[in-house]
């Protein structure tokens, strides 16, 4: 294996995107002046209970903070006994009946086994996905439900709709070519049992190519919208009307580099999207990579270095300006979370670049 291939699959697995010629030489890591650091290291999603208090996992461990994120308890997810590490790409939700529902990948499980002469994955590739919850505001937690067992890669958000259905995002390696598509599961009983839908094929080939990572949120009108990662230079969306049949899909104008974005309906009933757009600000280039069928079929832009925020009035009709509220060049600020922690106050953090701000919703809008 050369080195090349070696850097590609630590970084596929560590969820990191190193760009060698920037790794030893990027600059410190800058902050939007109306963006407030938060108290903690603390990475998302976060859910507050039902007294206020600010609730998030780790890999073993439920977390509940009653000063803000400055400190932290812990209690234990799984049971002795129980082999489990809750990946960092992961979804969260406190229905309206109390449950807390958390959805993951199993780290134990991991195993990859990408061909990279073939363009596909090897038999014995997976990444199962699993579901939990607790009833009892994160002390205890029911036993760990699997979905599937193929390689899930990313789990990115959860929602409940007007109606009570409880939906969340996942995907699947496909075979013959290698790629990956999207689904999601829908709950109609507060996550005791599950459904999954149809999976959103796009095509494509290499370890990060196919419909990847996408974001959904509940529109006005009752419809389920999702934004899917590509690796064509912009979203791909798809709607449902029930998270289990997914009938409508096309390409929209936001362009995004080969990253994922994260949807939030806000309190004002505004939508939120944080992500990393296609070009760094300014600019309409970007160095390609890619289109060897390894990463992916085409060439395609990762610039991550900086991650923006959008707010739409009209559900996702039209955007404001995008605000750049972070940036590193050469680096990662990737795979956000999203969450507002009283109306208008909007906590982001990122798996990737340890992004961990605070932003007022009202700072933003004009797109200044």
């Amino acid at each position: 294996m050369n080195r090349t291939t070696w850097t590609v699959m630590c970084c596929l697995l560590s969820g990191m995107i190193v760009t060698p010629a920037f790794a030893d030489a990027a600059p410190e890591l800058w902050l939007h002046p109306k963006c407030r650091p938060l108290p903690t290291d603390t990475l998302g999603p976060f859910v507050s209970l039902g007294d206020g208090r600010v609730f998030a996992v780790d890999a073993a461990n439920a977390l509940v903070s009653p000063d803000e994120g400055k400190t932290w308890e812990t209690w234990p997810l799984f049971r002795d006994g129980q082999d489990f590490s809750v990946s960092n790409e992961r979804a969260l939700l406190r229905t309206r009946h109390g449950a807390i529902i958390l959805a993951f990948m199993n780290m134990r499980e991991r195993d990859w086994r990408w061909n990279s002469d073939r363009h596909d994955a090897d038999p014995g590739t997976r990444l199962p996905n699993y579901v939990m919850r607790s009833l009892d505001d994160g002390k205890t937690w029911t036993a760990p439900e699997k979905l599937h067992d193929d390689w899930t890669g990313c789990v990115r958000n959860m929602i409940q709709t007007r109606d009570g259905r409880v939906v969340f995002t996942s995907m699947r390696l496909l075979n013959n070519p290698g790629r990956h598509a999207a689904l999601t599961y829908a709950s109609t009983d507060d996550g005791a049992t599950w459904n999954p839908s149809n999976l959103i094929d796009l095509g494509g080939n290499g370890h990060h190519d196919g419909a990847i990572e996408a974001t959904a949120v509940e529109l006005r009108d009752g419809r389920l919208w999702k934004l899917i990662r590509t690796n064509l230079g912009v979203f791909w969306q798809a709607y449902s009307d029930d998270g289990v049949y997914w009938r409508t899909m096309s390409p929209t104008t936001i362009d995004a580099s080969s990253a994922p974005g994260q949807l939030q309906r806000l309190d004002s009933g505004r939508l939120l999207l944080v992500w990393n757009r296609r070009f760094p600000e300014g600019r309409n280039d970007y160095p390609l990579t890619g289109g060897d069928c390894e990463w992916s079929e085409t060439p395609v832009s990762n610039h991550r270095g900086e991650l923006s925020v959008a707010f739409s009035e009209d559900d996702g009709a039209t955007w404001t300006p995008p605000v750049v509220i972070a940036r590193q060049p050469g680096k990662s600020l990737a795979y956000p979370y999203v969450y507002e922690r009283r109306p208008g106050e909007v906590w982001i953090t990122t798996m990737q670049g340890g992004v961990r701000v605070a932003i007022q919703e009202t700072d933003f809008l004009s797109g200044s």
